[in-house]
């Protein structure tokens, strides 16, 4: 299905119906593959706090999302968390089912949450225009925050879930925000100006 503001990645590596379902899948396999890496990489840059590490790992999650759209960015994100719960070290601190029921649960769950939304933004223009790629990765973190802090209120209490995990972030998130707003935006414009 083509749609009339294709994602970064249909628009980087196009598909149609012609192309077979073949390239379809590998396509696909490479975006996520590329985005799973991606993600770990970007859990393994990390400043220690506790009780939530600070990683590039939402950095990486919006981008994918904005990059991908809804479909292929929640199915990245997916086999990021599929890998994770098989004990593949992709996480913060290494893998495993104990990361889905402890105390930064939420915020894995609110990253698969938080591409599928962005990434359903993106696909209507949100990536291309500054003011609006903000407000979706606003809204983005929002949903993290909700989650992420709401399950960590739930093992620690809200007033230390307030203040371990979300205060410490809320500059260094601001920031990531900032960037990728300002990026994709040009992303588009380069790929136009390429193609003139």
């Amino acid at each position: 299905m083509t749609t009339a503001n294709p994602t970064l990645a249909r628009a980087l590596w196009p598909v149609n119906e012609e192309a077979g379902a073949a390239l379809s899948v590998l396509r696909t396999l490479v975006f996520v593959g590329l985005g799973v890496v991606l993600l770990s990489l970007a859990a393994r840059a990390q400043v220690p706090f506790w009780p939530v590490p600070m990683t590039l790992q939402t950095l990486a999650v919006f981008a994918i999302a904005l990059a991908y759209g809804s479909r292929l960015g929640a199915a990245t994100l997916a086999a990021y968390l599929i890998a994770g719960a098989l004990g593949v070290p992709v996480f913060a601190r290494g893998g495993g089912l104990a990361y889905f029921l402890g105390p930064t649960a939420g915020y894995l769950y609110g990253f698969l949450l938080a591409a599928l939304v962005v990434g359903w933004l993106a696909e209507r223009g949100w990536d291309r225009k500054t003011l609006l790629a903000l407000v979706a990765l606003v809204i983005g973190n929002l949903i993290v925050y909700a989650l992420g802090a709401g399950w960590l209120a739930v093992n620690i209490g809200i007033d230390k879930a307030w203040a371990g995990g979300v205060a410490p972030f809320l500059l260094g998130d601001a920031v990531k925000i900032g960037i990728l707003a300002a990026l994709l935006p040009m992303a588009w414009r380069a790929l136009a100006a390429i193609r003139r």
